[in-house]
């Protein structure tokens, strides 16, 4: 099994991410999730394959606004932005493929 990934402490703003212009993966979640850990891979592979788009880590829980802010409710969630907008989210994704197709719609604006 993979090392879990770090998320960390620091809080990025609602706004930071609205006004970024690249497509963006935001990856909300906690270093102790099962969920996040066993979606590790999946991610990482996907990931692999866009080096260009901006990849944040999030870590999300209690008192975390930035989370509240995209409705996130499970770990791990996946929001793909394009030009600070959602284009497409996963929730606990279990395959490489959704995750491919999600960094293609944003990649190519689509």
């Amino acid at each position: 099994m993979p090392a879990p990934a770090i998320y960390p402490a620091h809080e990025l703003s609602r706004a930071t991410l609205d006004a970024c212009q690249e497509a963006t993966v935001i990856e909300f979640g906690a270093s102790w999730c099962g969920h996040c850990r066993a979606a590790r891979p999946l991610i990482d592979e996907a990931l692999a394959r866009h080096p260009q788009v901006v990849h944040f880590k999030v870590e999300d829980g209690p008192g975390r606004r930035l989370g509240r802010s995209y409705q996130v409710k499970l770990w791990p969630t996946l929001l793909f932005l394009r030009q600070g907008k959602e284009m497409a989210r996963l929730v606990r994704p279990l395959d490489a493929s959704a995750i491919e197709q999600a960094l293609a719609r944003i990649a190519t604006g689509e």
